[in-house]
């Protein structure tokens, strides 16, 4: 529909989007429709052909989709951090994670821990356990496609889940037990463009000055991320 903001968009920022972000956004008068997806699953519907006015994926990802002028030139715009965390079923006891023994114990001590075989965490994590010849705790898992790794904590099917802390924040019935430990962790910055061609630059333009805000950047802390915004537009 004409006028309508189009957007396709990490799951990491869905918490502080639904919260905070788009509320305050359509407020001004023009809806937004999200596609919430895995950085992996967005770029590939993107080779695919797909198309919207803005994207919301991995930095590393939109740079490279900037030079192949997919992303209109100059319009990448960093605005949060996210980090990978452990979360377990509200009331349990919390496992030790502070140190990468204490996190691999953890998990190999664990019956199932579910991770996402198309999401970054579930990549680095899997490839944690890989170097360090723990391939029976991944087969052990419990893997899904794409979505929220703590549903399957909920449904009683796995013991612990890792994802972005943003994402582990969108489940009810969940504790973050914490962040990896900094020898195993992967920061992961997030930004946002705009499509070439985009069918509604003026508006989409005038979204990304509205993820830059003050408003914006609070509910990025709030959803469990680290605004990168203050260092690049403040």
């Amino acid at each position: 529909m004409a006028g309508n903001l189009q957007i396709m968009s990490t799951l990491a920022v869905e918490l502080a989007f639904k919260r905070d972000v788009l509320p305050s956004w359509e407020k001004l008068g023009v809806p937004a429709h999200v596609q919430w997806s895995p950085t992996t699953v967005l770029v590939d519907d993107i080779r695919r052909g797909k198309r919207a006015d803005v994207l919301i994926i991995i930095r590393e990802q939109l740079d490279q989709l900037e030079v192949q002028g997919i992303i209109q030139t100059g319009t990448v715009t960093p605005i949060a951090q996210a980090r990978f965390g452990l979360g377990i079923r509200a009331g349990t006891q919390h496992p030790k994670i502070a140190s990468s023994g204490d996190f691999l114990n953890t998990i190999r001590n664990a019956r199932s821990t579910a991770y996402s075989l198309s999401g970054a965490s579930g990549i680095h994590l899997s490839k944690i356990l890989r170097d360090r010849g723990m391939q029976d705790v991944l087969d052990r898992g419990t893997p899904i496609q794409a979505g929220y790794t703590a549903e399957k904590v909920v449904s009683g099917e796995a013991d612990l889940a890792v994802q972005q802390i943003s994402e582990l924040m969108m489940v009810d019935g969940i504790e973050v037990v914490g962040p990896f430990p900094d020898e195993l962790q992967q920061p992961t910055d997030f930004a946002a463009a705009i499509f070439a061609g985009a069918a509604n630059s003026a508006n989409a333009r005038a979204f990304l000055d509205h993820l830059q805000s003050a408003q914006a950047q609070q509910a990025y802390r709030n959803g469990g991320l680290t605004s990168l915004v203050a260092e690049t537009a403040a």
